[in-house]
């Protein structure tokens, strides 16, 4: 029984102690401090807890050290634990460094985390500057004096600048400033024949300009890789600006034709007034010729006289009338 009972103590004390042992090396790294020895980093196994208490993933840091090291950079622990809190890509810091180092371009680790930090990809931007990049731009729709309009596609071979990765523009610049010189250049031509025979002359005009200025990039030449003709814009422009001319002459001449229909018909109606007065007026004479053989004022004979005056020039009316009519026969 006391046999027994030693045994149980025994293998309780062994799993305790296991269990100590698996918690000691979770928390403290032994492996990656043996690694780092090894590779020749020195580092103490108190820093590498110090990160576990500042909850900061000691291989994330360690490892990229170890890189860093074996090419030959010196790089303090410190800088790459605060780079990692400040949320930058350590593996992408120390390649950048290492690439510009094996290319002798300057970069500092400072300046490098810098670039990461603002968003830039510093490795993709060393490597840039190495191998130049070629930035295409889309067809750019410029016209000539001539209105013939003229459709360029070209290409900028550019290299990064470290200096002004940070606050540099970007590619999207390049891209204006190179239409911008497109634009200008096609549209002081004197006709797009000259364009179409002289491609070339883009590129040294804005190479002229001095378009990197203020950006991430150096240019180093500007090929012209396509040109259309487009529209006749000037023969367009020329059409449409005819067909307003038309419409505003059509509409003054709708305007005139209404106002001469308003007058006609306030001719007519004043005529049909004038006639409404006459006829009114005609209304009244019976009546005055009574009241004037009532009063003694008009004799019968005088009358009568009146009314073969008016038969009389009943019938010349008549009589010329159908003269008329039969000469125009």
């Amino acid at each position: 029984m006391n046999e027994t009972s030693s045994w149980i103590g025994l293998a309780i004390i062994a799993i305790i102690v296991l269990v100590i042992i698996s918690l000691f090396l979770r928390f403290v790294p032994v492996g990656l401090w043996v690694t780092a020895y090894f590779s020749g980093v020195k580092i103490g196994i108190g820093t590498l807890v110090g990160m576990r208490l500042r909850r900061v993933i000691p291989s994330h840091i360690v490892r990229p050290l170890i890189k860093a090291t074996k090419a030959g950079l010196v790089i303090n622990i410190n800088d790459l634990e605060a780079h990692y809190l400040a949320g930058g890509d350590i593996n992408q810091v120390i390649d950048a460094l290492i690439a510009a180092e094996r290319a002798n371009i300057p970069l500092k680790f400072e300046q490098a985390a810098a670039i990461d930090l603002a968003g830039r990809n510093v490795f993709e931007a060393v490597q840039v500057s190495v191998n130049p990049k070629v930035i295409e731009t889309p067809f750019i729709a410029a016209v000539a004096k001539n209105g013939i309009e003229v459709r360029v596609k070209a290409k900028v071979t550019v290299r990064a600048n470290i200096e002004r990765l940070v606050g540099g523009a970007g590619e999207d610049t390049i891209i204006a400033r190179v239409g911008e010189g497109i634009v200008t250049t096609v549209g002081s031509s004197i006709n797009h024949s000259a364009v179409l025979e002289n491609p070339d002359g883009i590129s040294k005009v804005i190479l002229n300009k001095g378009l990197d200025s203020g950006t991430a990039f150096e240019i180093l030449s500007i090929d012209i890789a396509d040109v259309d003709v487009g529209r006749n814009i000037g023969a367009q422009l020329q059409t449409e600006q005819a067909q307003a001319d038309k419409n505003i002459a059509q509409a003054k001449a709708e305007e005139r034709r209404s106002m001469a229909i308003a007058e006609e018909q306030e001719m007519q109606a004043e005529t049909q007034r004038m006639r409404a007065r006459v006829v009114e007026a005609e209304s009244q004479v019976p009546l005055a010729l009574a009241d004037a053989l009532r009063s003694g004022n008009l004799g019968a004979m005088d009358y009568y006289n009146m009314k073969n005056i008016n038969a009389d020039t009943d019938m010349r009316s008549s009589i010329s009338e159908s003269s008329k009519r039969e000469s125009d026969e």
